[in-house]
Parts: structure tokens; sequence; C-alpha cells
């Protein structure tokens, strides 16, 4: 092991140690360990910084659409979330009454759990690359901070077997990340929740349209609790197609052929009727977290609302970022038009909604908000 792996982890132990429990401080550091990465280049911290939303603002030649993995070469074929408010999400399952997907980690839900979210970046090829478990705690077994640890949380045998050991790693992350830190709901929106915070009129304007059933589609997919109510999270956590154009520019860098299935890559989901469907994700900290979409085909938060718009707006027929006609969606047949069904918008109200949705943003990332 060497000197600067163990101070840098004696360093979140003083930092963090105090206010975190011994598993959730082991999983903080392993969040920002590139050692646990093939050419130690990478961690989970990487695409999910948490001085920036919990996304990945490197500027790696591709627009921040998506990831670069370890070997500085390959890109993933979708835009790292946000893993902020991650903790909040349910276990991926199908719920009969719904008649729907819901819950669980990535795009498509393939991590049930944030454990098995965890687990996934460091046996990925294009992102972390360690080709087994074995070699992950091989290099667990580098820092005597984590053997100490791992044998006085999961027990002093935890290492004989390197899949129990490393399913112990994934448990420690997970923690970690169930934190406050993740999901501290300290936002303007919940700030205005406790009267300590005055809505502007046009975020006034922003809110009231954001919730109206008769005006859009917003509350559709992101309300789960309802207007005013504390803990909400903006998505309901199910999967649907709102017809986003395919990103030429992502697809030629990641090397991906043919449209994302979305849903239908799930190892659990064979309904073809799900293809082209990806999680509704929490508008918290959308503000800070773009570019937006699964493929980051959208820069610009305001372009993300048009985009919307022009499924009721006749005259909302170009992309302001192109300059150029909407592409065509890149799975049609599963659009959920019912959904996106709404009254269309003027400038104002594309406004209105963009100023509300700022007010999602953490307090700790207000001053990334563009003015």
């Amino acid at each position: 092991m060497t000197k600067s792996i163990l101070l840098t982890s004696l360093l979140f132990v003083s930092m963090y140690g105090s206010n975190l429990t011994p598993q959730e401080t082991l999983g903080k550091s392993l969040f920002f360990d590139k050692n646990l990465s093939k050419n130690k280049t990478m961690a989970c911290a990487t695409c999910h910084n948490p001085d920036m939303g919990f996304t990945d603002h490197r500027g790696n030649g591709v627009s921040n659409m998506a990831s670069l993995g370890d070997n500085g070469k390959s890109v993933g074929g979708r835009n790292a979330p946000t893993a902020s408010y991650a903790n909040q999400t349910p276990s991926f399952h199908y719920d009969k009454k719904e008649k729907a997907y819901v819950g669980g980690q990535f795009w498509d839900g393939r991590a049930s759990t944030l454990e098995d979210q965890a687990g996934g970046p460091p046996l990925n090829p294009v992102e972390m690359e360690m080709p087994n478990e074995k070699t992950v705690m091989s290099r667990v077994l580098e820092n005597p901070y984590y053997v100490s640890a791992f044998k006085d949380i999961y027990g002093k045998d935890i290492f004989k077997d390197p899949k129990k050991a490393f399913a112990a790693l994934t448990k420690s992350i997970a923690s970690f990340e169930r934190t406050s830190e993740f999901s501290p709901f300290d936002s303007k929106y919940d700030r205005y929740l406790k009267d300590e915070y005055d809505l502007t009129p046009l975020e006034d304007l922003g809110k009231a349209l954001f919730f109206s059933n008769n005006n859009n589609s917003c509350s559709s997919c992101h309300v789960l609790k309802g207007e005013d109510k504390a803990g909400e999270t903006f998505t309901n956590h199910q999967y649907f197609n709102i017809g986003v154009p395919a990103n030429p520019a992502l697809n030629k860098k990641s090397g991906m052929k043919g449209a994302d299935e979305g849903l239908l890559a799930n190892p659990a989901v064979t309904d073809v009727n799900q293809k082209g469907k990806f999680k509704v994700p929490t508008l918290r900290n959308v503000a800070v977290t773009g570019p937006y979409m699964h493929n980051g085909v959208f820069k610009d938060l305001r372009t993300v609302i048009e985009f919307y718009d022009k499924y009721n707006n006749p005259d909302r027929t170009i992309n302001p970022e192109t300059g150029k006609k909407w592409a065509d969606p890149e799975v049609e047949k599963t659009i959920a038009k019912e959904e996106l069904k709404a009254q269309k918008l003027t400038d104002r109200k594309v406004d209105a909604l963009v100023a509300f949705l700022k007010l999602l943003t953490d307090k700790k990332y207000e001053y990334l908000i563009k003015k």
C-alpha cells in the first residue's frame, strides 16, 4: 500500500468519521477511491462528483453526454444520472395496481437496489474495468484501514470469500449513499415549505403550472407525494418513452448501433411494449445536472421544456440548440402520448417553469445555477 492511499483513508476517517457510522465512513472512503479501478484513474465520485450535483462534469470531449472510462478512451452509451436522491428510489418491481414497472437504479432499472448499482461500475469493461470481484478485493486488501474496517464491520473472516467481501463493499458504499449528504432536502423550495423563503412572481407562476394537471403534463410523472408536501422527490419512479431523439454524436463516440431499448434492456423485462422507456429522473438539482435525457441529447433546461411543449404547441417546431426541426424519436411506437397531453405554453410560461425547477437545487449547489 502506498503512503498516499493511507493518508487519503486517514483523511476521510478524520473528516467524516464523527458524523457517520463506521459502515458509512468506510463507504465514503470507497466512494472516492480511484485505486478500485484498473488503471487507478476512476472512482464512484468521478462520474458522481459531490461538488457538482453528483454528476460528471469533467469536460471529456463528448460534452458530458456520457462518461469516459478508466482507460481514458471508452465512452458509455448513456448519460451518467445524478446520484443525488437516488436513495429515495424503491427497489425495482412491477406494480400490479399501477400496471407499471417502478424503481431501481440506472436508466433501465437493471440494478434493483443501491447495493446492486454500487457493484456495477467496478466490473464494467467500459467503466472501471476490473475483471472480477477477487481483483477488486485485492486492491481493498492493500489498504490497512479497509482491512481493519471490513473485519470490524463484517467479521474477521470476511476476506475468505471474495464474492462475500465484494458484497460487503457494495453494502458499505450504499450505506454512505443513503446518508443525507445525497438527499439534504434543503433547496429554496424546501425552505419555502418551511416559510423560510418567499417565491418570486415568476417562480410562483412556475409552481402553479408545474402542479396543474390542466396546464401541462409535469405532474403526470414528476410528482409522487403532491403539491407542497415535504420530501417530494419529483419523480414517480416509473418508466416512460417521451420520444427523445437519438444522439448521433454520443452513438459515434460510444459505438452504439441501433435504438436504445431502454427498459427492455433490463434482463428482468421481456415485454416488448417497454422498449424505449426510461426511468423518470428526479428533478432535484435538475438545473445543475445537465445535459439532459438518457443520452444527454439536450444541453439546456429550457430546451427540455420546449421539447415537451412541442407535443401540444404547433408553433414549437424548432430545436433551439440546433436551429432545425426536432429530430424524430428514437423509438416511436411506445411514446406516452396520453401522459404528454397538455395546454401549449407561452414563452413566459416556459420561463416560469424553468424558474421553478431552479428552486429544486440543493443549497450547496445554488452557486452553479446559470443566471
